[in-house]
């Protein structure tokens, strides 16, 4: 190899590193559109799956006692 295609193949070019960015970022849209999708797609399978004890309006609470509490 000659000494000016060993010059142009170190040198940086921006080019390239644009393209990388714009790819890493469009990797990272659509892990983030992944991830709205499926919280969204389980938010449904889990509503939809409901037992009849979750419609009582203690379903799932955690007991707290509400005396004694102030100063």
């Amino acid at each position: 190899m000659s000494e000016t295609e060993t010059e142009a193949l170190t040198t940086s070019n921006p080019h390239l590193a644009l393209r990388a960015i714009g790819w890493v970022s469009v990797g990272l849209g659509i892990a983030a559109v992944g991830l709205v999708v499926g919280r969204e797609l389980r938010k449904r399978y889990v509503f939809n799956h409901r037992t009849p004890y979750d419609f009582y309006a203690n379903a799932g609470a955690q007991a707290s006692s509400e005396f004694g509490m102030g100063v």
